[in-house]
């Protein structure tokens, strides 16, 4: 498989990263279904409160992801 453009990612992950499109570009469609359900069920939520615990651990999985962006383009899936 061909290498992924990191800048293309990255900007990605900044628009649409909560629910894990820079992912899915990368080739991690598990973990991207697993954001895409992490920020619709978060966001779904909000208005009772709940929705701010997976929200906070989509948020902390996406500060993760910009230092883990370069290697899943290089190493696409």
């Amino acid at each position: 498989m061909q290498q992924k453009n990191i800048a293309l990612a990255y900007v990605l992950w900044f628009f649409l990263g909560q629910i894990g499109i820079h992912r899915f570009y990368t080739g991690r469609i598990a973990t991207g279904i697993m954001q895409l359900l992490l920020g619709v069920s978060g966001w779904a939520t909000t208005w009772i409160l709940i929705g701010y615990v997976p929200l906070g651990i989509l948020w902390l999985w996406l500060l993760i992801d910009i230092f883990l962006i370069p290697g899943m383009c290089r190493n696409p899936r």
